[in-house]
């Protein structure tokens, strides 16, 4: 019963707080968030009643399964929008922005902590300083996504955001695997060239084909049902078991093997959007279906932040240099390549920003670090810092950008129920 309980006042919450978001104009995701450090275990959480918040970050972990759910939903979504006739006319520069960006991220990052490396020495280790460079890199895709989504942004700028996000972890996946190898490398004072290079290769390479195989297959599919209900059916049952398959892992000689679950259901609905002539209604209606999923995703995210890391002076002064640096890179990097594939001076001027927020990839990369290398708890607490920040500030700075470049139309203060009363006494 709990569990129900704490998913509903989850719920409840969020979309409450969304309606105080709307009259201040602040983006529902960061009111959503806002709920879930609200009824986490740093706030209404720690009175210990149980269903009324978020107990202990074990309670939060109980709803794992449902945010691994949420984001394979989420990259489905953004798979939609690597249509072939949208991706021939911006395919190149996203491609490019998306590549430079992300590396400008982490040569900014890594330059600062580097430098903070050679004045603390030994108490902020330099295999640390070069995995968060690399973390630097990941950009929340979810977050924007749902930016795009709730104020119908369409424009040149939200035409590239989207697949500059989705190229963005793929990129991010190949530059944490190096650095990662170069960071245990340095403990280990040897070097895996297998682990730094091979690996992330063919984790991009398999997600990507069973991405693939996955889309085919789910498009033939569909084919066998003609009701919209069923079809939806179908669409759910696949990205589920999509999500399941990505979570596979397995070694051959030495050498690891798996795939980024994020990749693959992007590849899903790549596939898809592309083969199905009748996707795009389809699409629309799972948008609608997932909708409390990712209202709970996004609450759940805000419960799982720990307010306690501003406890701590050493994180907060790292952190604020990693937040300082990778903004400037992440800006300088898409201000630079968007320049040189000439792009307008909407996109040229605003991307960078939009490109700010960071999450569950990123938390994800220093989870993984967390428990490997020396240092591992330092990553993980700069990092959920700078997610804490990049996380509410974040979408508010993608409004604003898409607003200024003219990309959000307006909000009508009719609502359908007041439409719906005024046909009533025409």
């Amino acid at each position: 019963m709990e569990l129900l309980l704490s998913l509903s006042i989850a719920l409840l919450v969020g979309l409450m707080l969304s309606r105080l978001a709307k009259l201040i104009q602040l983006p529902a995701v960061t009111a959503y968030l806002i709920a879930g450090i609200l009824i986490g275990p740093c706030c209404i959480g720690a009175f210990g009643v149980e269903g009324l918040g978020f107990t202990s970050f074990d309670n939060v972990e109980q709803f794992k399964l449902l945010c691994e759910i949420a984001l394979g939903f989420i990259a489905f979504s953004i798979g939609n929008e690597f249509r072939l006739s949208q991706l021939k006319k911006i395919g190149k520069q996203a491609t490019v922005i998306g590549i430079v960006q992300a590396v400008m991220a982490t040569i900014f990052v890594d330059a600062v902590l580097i430098v903070v490396h050679l004045i603390l020495g030994d108490k902020f280790p330099l295999p640390v300083a070069i995995v968060l460079g690399a973390i630097a890199s990941a950009t929340a895709p979810a977050a924007t996504l749902m930016v795009v989504k709730q104020y119908k942004a369409k424009g040149p700028l939200t035409d590239i955001l989207l697949p500059v996000v989705a190229l963005d972890d793929a990129v991010g996946l190949v530059l944490f695997a190096v650095s990662f190898g170069i960071a245990r490398a340095l403990e280990a004072g040897k070097i895996n060239l297998i682990s730094m290079a091979v690996e992330p290769i063919l984790d991009i390479v398999l997600s990507l084909a069973l991405g693939a195989l996955m889309g085919f297959l789910f498009t033939q599919a569909e084919k066998l049902f003609h009701s919209r209900s069923k079809r939806m059916a179908m669409s759910v049952t696949f990205v589920l078991l999509t999500v399941a398959l990505s979570k596979i892992t397995f070694e051959i000689g030495g050498v690891h093997f798996g795939f980024s679950p994020l990749l693959v259901c992007m590849m899903l609905g790549t596939i898809f959007c592309n083969i199905c002539d009748f996707s795009e209604e389809l699409m629309d209606r799972i948008d609608r279906w997932t909708a409390p999923i990712f209202i709970l995703f996004f609450v759940l995210s805000g419960a799982e932040l720990d307010l306690l890391v501003f406890l701590d002076i050493t994180i907060i002064v790292i952190g604020l240099l990693y937040i300082v640096a990778r903004s400037a890179g992440k800006y300088t990097g898409a201000f630079l390549s968007s320049k040189a594939t000439k792009c307008s001076p909407t996109i040229v001027k605003y991307l960078g920003i939009t490109l700010l927020p960071q999450a569950g990839v990123a938390l994800g990369m220093a989870m993984d670090a967390k428990d490997i290398i020396a240092g591992g708890s330092l990553i993980y607490n700069i990092t959920l810092f700078a997610v804490l920040i990049y996380e509410v500030v974040g979408p508010m700075l993608t409004k604003i950008c898409l607003l200024r470049a003219g990309e959000i139309k307006p909000e009508h203060k009719t609502t359908q129920r007041h439409e719906a009363n005024k046909n009533a006494h025409a």
